[in-house]
């Protein structure tokens, strides 16, 4: 009987977990990819929207062009997950899995933060963002926050990046000198395991008038007064806030037992990315693991799950021990991308290198994206 891999989430986990896959076996494996969604879309392509610089259309990679040997993708929502068993109950129907992979990411949950939903705009998901893409066109004069509201969050560089875009994009219609830029983030840095990538940084920050608020979550927003309170009760005036939801672990995970409250990630073997339950693992966001919680770590944690799985079927060496290395591109504004090289697992603590921003680069970020659209869908685009 052919092997069933059931893969919950097509993220940079899922995606390139059945690639590898189906690259390895074909039809001789059984691969089941899930998904509630109907298309993927790059995190990078969320500013590109928000920002005006590319279409909705132009960023969403459709999961139906996913033709791939002992592949099946089925858009459907997970409604529970057995991990004793394997079983995945699906509005679709109930798949029993040989080796079952959780790679769901986290959730938002804008709601955590009152008065972020009425009073806000976060720009942390697909909606979110590209909603922005109408509303910052609006935005002509006053203090515009970006601000972070939980200390687990997605992409540890993007809302620097977003108050550079911010810049870039009020100086371009002429309206910087009528507003103020400032950014709350619970780090002493903006990026803390590369002092190189946070000194350049805080020198675009200050060569801009950004003004970078540290060590300082956004607790709550008063849309009638239009403040924002921070974690220490300090309150800020905004006109414009735009924020990083709270993040939590996937409900339907939280009822599996595979994390034991919303804010506990799912525990798992740092070498292996196994969990406690056999022939069960977590790949991406929605694990422990202590790397941050962007695509690269979500990729390279899946590389590592597929090549285990192809040593257990196959009978070869288990895959060296997971490292927790990734490279994230930075946005700096003026059409400049710098990029970050860290590793989080291999030393006694996390390290990271500093490229400086060039148009090189740039280049670079652009073939990052479209290499894996080109692994996971077959087909460049645009």
């Amino acid at each position: 009987m052919q092997t069933r891999v059931v893969v919950l989430g097509a993220g940079f986990g899922g995606l390139e977990l059945t690639t590898i896959l189906s690259d390895a076996f074909g039809d001789a494996i059984d691969i089941v990819l899930i998904d509630k969604g109907e298309a993927f879309v790059f995190g990078f392509s969320k500013l590109d929207v928000m920002f005006g610089r590319l279409m909705p259309a132009d960023v969403r990679h459709l999961y139906r062009d996913v033709v791939k040997p002992g592949v099946r993708f089925l858009q459907t929502t997970v409604r529970s997950i057995d991990p004793s068993s394997r079983r995945t109950v699906t509005d679709a129907g109930t798949f029993d899995a040989d080796v079952l992979v959780v790679a769901l990411g986290a959730d938002l949950d804008p709601a955590a933060t009152p008065g972020l939903v009425e009073g806000g705009h976060e720009f942390y998901s697909v909606a979110g963002a590209f909603a922005l893409r109408d509303v910052l066109p609006r935005f002509e004069r006053g203090p515009a926050i970006v601000g972070v509201t939980g200390k687990s969050f997605k992409c540890p560089p993007a809302p620097s990046e977003t108050a550079l875009l911010l810049h870039d994009y009020l100086v371009e219609r002429g309206r910087r000198e009528a507003t103020e830029i400032s950014l709350v983030m619970p780090f002493g840095t903006p990026i803390p395991p590369s002092p190189d990538t946070s000194q350049a940084i805080l020198a675009a920050f200050a060569e801009r008038g950004i003004r970078f608020v540290k060590d300082s979550l956004v607790t709550s927003l008063d849309p009638e007064r239009k403040v924002a309170v921070l974690s220490d009760g300090t309150e800020m005036p905004y006109a414009l806030f735009l924020g990083v939801p709270v993040h939590r672990v996937p409900q339907v995970v939280v009822e599996s037992g595979l994390s034991s409250h919303p804010y506990d990630w799912v525990p798992v073997n740092k070498q292996t990315l196994a969990t406690k339950f056999p022939g069960v693992y977590a790949v991406g966001d929605v694990n422990g693991v202590g790397t941050p919680k962007a695509g690269v770590f979500a990729e390279g944690s899946a590389r590592i799950v597929a090549a285990a799985i192809v040593a257990q079927l196959r009978g070869g060496t288990p895959p060296d021990a997971y490292k927790g290395q990734g490279s994230c591109y930075v946005e700096f504004g003026h059409h400049q991308v710098g990029r970050v090289d860290v590793d989080f697992l291999s030393g006694p603590k996390p390290t990271g290198t500093f490229q400086a921003p060039s148009s090189a680069l740039v280049a670079e970020k652009a073939l990052f994206g479209s290499s894996r659209r080109q692994r996971w869908f077959g087909r460049p685009t645009v």
